[in-house]
């Protein structure tokens, strides 16, 4: 009998599959609050929506792209980074354009892996970390990510002996699932770290513009020294609410994204131009605007609704400074699958249990602020009406 690849084996899927199973059946009986999935709920701004139409009736939109992008994209993308945060880029050479910030994090490990080759992956994290590392054939070495040290890796907790043969360290700041964000002062220890032991930093900074109370998320580039050891990955899905276009970019050193660029040309094309157009739009508009066009007040007034409702429940959570997600921890008794499991049957609230990110997940559950704020309310009341965070139960 034909066999799939061992590969899958260590893919996590599973559970997203069973949660999206649950709530289609819950679906049939009562009103779900879908929590469970990152996808923004809001649609680009009109102006992103009439240059993407515009473009698409120009002569030639629909011919093959490059796979760098556009010189007119890197040249926004390196404009863009200059404004924001105060990094020079060289248009040509250290930015390239991606299929989404998810598709160059799972090409990167066949570019700079070989089997066996160790990788140092966040625990917790999203899956295409830990995912991309087993599809090259390589070896994730996880590093906690834990509530007393802030959920930043503790550097000096490594073994020397894994660190002098690890090819690269991804981080994630603002962080998801955990919702962390990171100092300069620490990206700068990041970078002694990788200097010390010849690491590659791969930082994926897709929550860059989803921050609250006037926090400014950094880059890891702007720490002194970090384009001499690192590439940073950023993306439109987020920021600009284009996530259904699939387009990002990888930047910083050249010569570690370079290999990567090599996969990339052999196994697709370039972004669609009508939606590089439109992301260039994207990004000059928001230099113009200095800034102004952030999502970030949008999903802060999610996180205060939701918490202050869940709160008034008994259910009080610790307040994210950035990401559209709520990490928070479950009522003393559960586990994370038999609380999100409890959550769906009994108040129609689909999360997703932070197991399904890692084993330090465990204990917690993800909650995505994709609904508007009326919506949140209604699902921290309807977590309030089941009783479940005042019992114990058990689900299987």
């Amino acid at each position: 009998m034909r066999q799939p690849s061992k590969r899958l084996e260590h893919l996590s899927a599973a559970i997203f599959s069973e949660m999206a199973s649950r709530k289609r059946e819950a679906a049939k009986t009562r009103k779900v609050y879908d929590l469970s999935i990152g996808s923004p709920d809001q649609a680009p701004d009109p102006h992103l929506l009439e240059t993407l139409v515009n473009a698409v009736r120009q002569p030639g939109a629909f011919g093959y792209a490059l796979s760098e992008g556009t010189a007119a994209f890197r040249e926004e993308v390196a404009r863009w980074y200059q404004f924001r945060f105060g990094v020079e880029l060289a248009p040509d050479t250290e930015v390239h354009s991606l299929m989404g910030s998810q598709d160059g994090l799972a090409h990167f490990a066949l570019a700079w892996t070989d089997p066996g080759d160790t990788v140092l992956v966040p625990d917790p994290g999203y899956p295409i970390y830990a995912g991309s590392v087993h599809l090259a054939g390589a070896v994730p070495y996880f590093m906690p990510l834990r509530q007393e040290n802030g959920f930043l890796p503790d550097l000096s907790a490594i073994p020397d002996d894994v660190a002098d043969r690890a090819k690269f360290m991804i981080l994630n700041y603002p962080n998801n699932p955990v919702s962390a964000v990171a100092t300069l002062d620490f990206f700068e220890q990041v970078v002694a770290f990788a200097k010390r032991h010849d690491i590659i930093v791969v930082h994926d900074l897709a929550y860059s513009e989803m921050a609250f109370d006037g926090y400014k998320p950094p880059s890891f580039l702007q720490a002194a020294g970090a384009k001499e050891v690192g590439i940073e990955f950023n993306s439109f899905s987020k920021s600009f609410n284009m996530a259904g276009c699939r387009i990002a970019y990888v930047v910083g050193n050249a010569e570690i994204i370079r290999p990567l660029a090599v996969v990339k040309s052999n196994v697709d094309y370039g972004v669609f131009l009508p939606v590089q157009q439109m992301a260039v739009e994207a990004l000059r508009a928001d230099r113009l605007s200095g800034g102004s066009q952030a999502v970030g007040p949008i999903y802060q007034e999610r996180r205060d609704v939701l918490l202050s409702a869940l709160a008034e429940a008994g259910w009080e959570i610790e307040p994210p400074k950035a990401t559209m997600f709520v990490w928070a921890k479950v009522p003393q008794g559960w586990t994370s699958r038999e609380f999100a499991f409890a959550l769906l049957d009994e108040a129609g609230v689909v999360v997703i249990p932070g197991s399904a990110f890692g084993a330090e997940g465990e204990g917690y559950v993800r909650i995505a602020l994709v609904q508007p704020p009326d919506v949140l309310k209604q699902a921290a009341q309807s977590i309030a009406q089941s009783g479940i965070l005042r019992r114990r139960q058990e689900y299987v």
